[in-house]
């Protein structure tokens, strides 16, 4: 065995065996943020032999104070979060299988991702995409492990098909974390401790040591030294549609409102591309020439200038409008320029 896991494989718990099965194991990482890259790193430098890394958005400097894989040149380069992390990723463990897309986790996507990996990391900012990842993650009967953080909370918990409700009946219990990162902020530790938790968890699932997960909701504040562990036994819902003898998976059907979305933590709208009408970044070049925009080409999108608004639009189609967070007002631009 390697020697850089030496100090991992003389933890009884994991020791060679367990460090085997590292190796072997592959995780799929939706979202490459705060915690999603976080986790990232540490699975990486534990030898997790195959990562899919998940992310929809690129580096801003903004994401620095609390984003640990990023750079300044990453940032003045805009690069895709999930190419600036591969390019760090790789320097840490040129060992491991990384695989990257800039995508948003649609049904369609997590559908296609689940049956390839055997853990899903849950490291989003928003409780429909976690509906999604419960979802798929029960369809495919695979562990997820939840994590959310804001202003200096947190929480943390692994979901185990056939063995714990799921997210879908835990979320009438779950502690309200109503505010997000643009409105009250949020700290570096609060990150760091429940990204190190979820990769606790991840390391004994994926080691087979079942027997000491977590079976409490964990929810701490890291600046009021508050904890609480939330009990579950006897959440679980005989009817739910995730988890129950007869589901229906709700959330992996498309939904035309999932089009329009109205991003976490940012004056940002996402609109995603519609069957009928995908933009190509050529489309989206001659109508910014047409009427006169400044425009900027990157190797992974378009950006154009129209002022109050900054739009990014990218290979898949999709487009981020930057300086609102009014879906209708979204939906007006998107139709003046592209119809």
């Amino acid at each position: 065995m390697d020697n850089r896991y030496s100090r991992q494989t003389l933890f009884k718990p994991i020791a060679e065996e367990g460090q085997h099965k590292l190796k072997h194991s592959k995780v799929a990482i939706i979202g490459c943020g705060a915690l999603g890259s976080a986790i990232a790193e540490t699975l990486v430098r534990a030898g997790v032999g195959t990562i899919h890394l998940i992310d929809r958005d690129y580096v801003e400097f903004s994401n620095l104070q609390r984003q640990q894989l990023f750079t300044e040149q990453d940032a003045k380069a805009m690069l895709p979060k999930v190419v600036a992390a591969k390019n760090r990723l790789q320097l840490i463990n040129s060992q491991i299988t990384l695989h990257t897309y800039i995508q948003h986790a649609d049904p369609v996507f997590m559908e296609s991702i689940a049956p390839q990996v055997d853990l899903i990391m849950d490291a989003t900012d928003n409780f429909e995409t976690r509906l999604l990842i419960n979802d798929v993650a029960f369809k495919y009967n695979i562990p997820w492990i939840y994590g959310a953080c804001v202003g200096s909370s947190g929480i943390v918990f692994p979901f185990i098909p056939k063995k714990t409700a799921c997210f879908r009946c835990l979320l009438p219990i779950l502690p309200t974390l109503n505010d997000t990162c643009d409105t009250v902020g949020i700290i570096a530790p609060a990150v760091m401790m429940t990204s190190a938790m979820q990769c606790a968890e991840a390391l004994k699932i994926l080691t087979e040591n079942m027997d000491i997960v977590r079976n409490k909701v964990h929810h701490f504040d890291c600046w009021t030294n508050g904890n609480m562990d939330i009990g579950i036994s006897r959440i679980k819902n005989p009817h739910c549609a995730t988890c129950s003898e007869t589901p229906t998976h709700p959330s992996l059907e498309l939904q035309h409102e999932q089009l329009y979305t109205v991003l976490c933590g940012r004056d940002t709208v996402q609109v995603l591309p519609s069957k009928e009408r995908k933009i190509s970044l050529q489309d989206a070049e001659k109508v910014a020439i047409r009427r006169g925009y400044f425009i900027k080409r990157t190797p992974y999108f378009i950006e154009i200038d129209k002022n109050p608004y900054r739009l990014i639009v990218f290979q898949d189609g999709r487009l981020l409008i930057h300086g609102l967070k009014n879906i209708n007002e979204g939906r007006k631009i998107y139709t003046e320029l592209f119809g």
